[in-house]
């Protein structure tokens, strides 16, 4: 009797804890709203484990409401007093933040909270992870300055152990974001929106949480499969490890070992999986990790991971014409152009149901692939491509549009590289090169684009040769429908709004082919778009009927253009975003253009295998 007085009286503590929460926050006065918006718990918003990669049970999620405040950009000296609430993770312009406001390069966005750590973290390493802040955060813990990071779509964090006290600990961010006005990479971001160009998003756009680890812990695992040999190469880096340590590594399927391998922190460690199987949209397998590091047979620290055994290539065709292989086979790519935006959390979904849901609706329609544009998601959304079998090109978020134009020998197209300064070169290199590094074990990114239609593109042969040797487990879609380049794998055209392609003959025999961004087919729908009026797409139509006949017709023609050398497509776009209407769904996420089973239907012809013969 007393133990259920006592239950009673923690579940009243905690709905009074969350009715005072709710009362301190609610949506700002948005114009549309996702069906995951009302579902948003301001207690804990995105409460599920972010990092899905390097799996530890010793953590503690840090969204939910924190203190915020704005001032004019110049000085370090944190507010006296905060201007009010913010939902963490969502970007201060966004409505789900409960603020909606607009920061720019003039103004800093402070954060503050406190927090009590859990008694499991006694006598470890405290480190604090952010997801994505955009786009420079300065972090102090109980007033002691615990690192600065610059960069807007990377995870980061700081080992904050020196500075924690007894008792409650206060975490202070300071965020500074000079959107459209500054070099750094940016995406689709600016301070005036229209067309294309969207709202900014300034501040925490992504989870931010705590995690407790022994002296010696893993910090970073590396999985790059051999699919010939049927074998993995893995890697694990350990901070605070000593030179007799030792790291074994099992390979699990189905929650059996089925090998394992070891090695010395750092060190590669290949290990052959026998009956590889193979991961592939058909068929998408993962295999679980478990590293696990020894000194003198005790265990000092495990976490888990996983991989897929798959190949990404090119090789030529019976006429000569290289192909994108998947696993030494012909495999069509086709999918939308998904910007990951929504109208309620912006660059964040508002719930893990909502960001699962986007990727369930392409397969549904269809696709097999997704162009991630010009930003990064959480790396939930990683793993769920990778368990639902989706091939991924990711781009690099664009910024620097404003650089000066120079003339550049070598390029296609345009003819003329940008000319950026030695900064904006310097953030561009640093930002990339973590991208790739923290996406580099999701088996679903088979395509790096660094470039994206010459917005910023500089150095275009030397930046994408150097995307190649970053990392040759895949392939290098240097420049997308901007400035051609004859360097990296795949020479890609934007056509708007038929499908085309670049000329075969002219390009095929160093480069597969593919048709980076068409249609762009607007359809506004009345209570389902970001305004009422003057909304955009690259072609107009009036009804569903009018727009799937277009859709179609197109379909129709790509067959042909596979014949003839196509490796791959990419439709515009997944979603209406702001005032573009040219979504297969509304930007709300609640009407569907085209029934999804329609749009499947049709779809299917573009990966028949007889389409494309190799060369034997």
């Amino acid at each position: 009797m007393k133990q259920l007085a006592t239950l009673m009286l923690l579940c009243a503590a905690t709905l009074n804890s969350y009715a005072q929460t709710t009362t301190q926050w609610k949506p700002a006065e948005g114009r549309i709203s996702t069906p995951w918006a009302a579902k948003v718990n301001p207690a804990a918003p995105l409460p599920e484990y972010p990092r899905p990669q390097l799996v530890r049970n010793t953590w503690m999620n840090l969204n939910g409401l924190w203190d915020y405040s704005l001032l004019p950009q110049g000085g370090d000296t944190r507010p006296a007093n905060f201007d009010g609430k913010i939902l963490v993770p969502f970007a201060v312009e966004s409505s789900l933040s409960g603020v909606a406001k607009t920061v720019g390069k003039d103004s800093v966005l402070w954060y503050r909270r406190t927090v009590t750590l859990p008694r499991n973290f006694n006598g470890q390493k405290v480190l604090l992870h952010f997801g994505a802040v955009d786009w420079q955060a300065d972090v102090y813990v109980n007033g002691q300055p615990a690192g600065t990071h610059k960069g807007g779509y990377d995870p980061f964090s700081f080992d904050i152990t020196p500075h924690l006290k007894r008792g409650q600990q206060e975490i202070v961010v300071r965020v500074w974001d000079p959107s459209d006005d500054g070099p750094q990479p940016r995406g689709k971001q600016v301070k005036r929106p229209h067309g294309i160009w969207y709202t900014p998003v300034t501040g925490i756009w992504q989870t931010v949480w705590l995690e407790a680890v022994p002296q010696t812990y893993i910090s970073e695992t590396k999985q790059t499969p051999d699919f010939d040999s049927k074998q993995v190469t893995v890697q694990a880096q350990v901070a605070g490890a000593q030179a007799s340590d030792v790291v074994q590594v099992s390979v699990m399927a189905g929650g059996a070992e089925v090998a394992k391998g070891q090695g010395s922190p750092g060190s590669d460690i290949t290990i052959t999986v026998p009956n590889g199987r193979a991961w592939s949209p058909k068929d998408p397998f993962l295999y679980d990790l478990k590293y696990t590091v020894l000194r003198n047979g005790r265990k000092l620290d495990e976490a888990k991971s996983y991989f897929a055994l798959r190949k990404v290539s090119m090789a030529p065709d019976a006429a000569g014409i290289q192909r994108m292989l998947l696993n030494n086979e012909f495999v069509f790519h086709f999918g939308p152009l998904d910007q990951g935006w929504w109208p309620d959390g912006l660059y964040t979904a508002p719930t893990d149901e909502a960001l699962k849901y986007d990727i369930e609706q392409t397969l549904a329609m269809g696709f097999n692939t997704i162009r991630k544009h010009v930003k990064t998601e959480p790396a939930r959304w990683y793993r769920y491509c990778d368990e639902m079998g989706v091939l991924v090109w990711q781009d690099m978020p664009s910024g620097d549009l404003g650089a000066r134009w120079e003339s550049r020998p070598g390029i296609v197209g345009l003819g003329r590289d940008m000319e950026r300064k030695p900064e904006s070169e310097q953030i561009f290199r640093t930002e990339w090169a973590e991208i790739m590094k923290d996406l580099h074990n999701f088996p679903s990114i088979v395509v790096w684009v660094p470039f994206n239609e010459a917005w910023g593109q500089f150095k275009t042969a030397e930046l994408v040769e150097w995307t190649v040797k970053q990392d040759p487990s895949r392939l290098v879609n240097g420049a997308s429908g901007g400035n051609f380049t004859t360097t990296g794998h795949i020479m890609d055209l934007h056509n708007y709004p038929e499908p085309a392609m670049p000329d075969p003959k002219i390009y095929g025999a160093k480069q597969a082919i593919v048709l980076g961004e068409y249609g762009g087919l607007g359809l506004p729908l009345e209570g389902h778009t970001w305004q009422d009026k003057n909304n955009w797409g690259y072609q107009n139509f009036k009804n569903k009927d009018e727009l799937y006949q277009r859709y179609a017709a197109f379909i129709d023609r790509i067959p042909a253009l596979i014949r003839n050398g196509l490796s791959g497509a990419i439709y515009t776009q997944t979603t209406d975003v702001e005032i573009e209407t040219n979504g297969l769904m509304t930007y709300d996420r609640q009407v569907m253009k085209i029934p999804a089973e329609q749009l499947k239907g049709i779809t299917q012809k573009l990966y028949d295998a007889s389409l494309v013969r190799l060369k034997q």
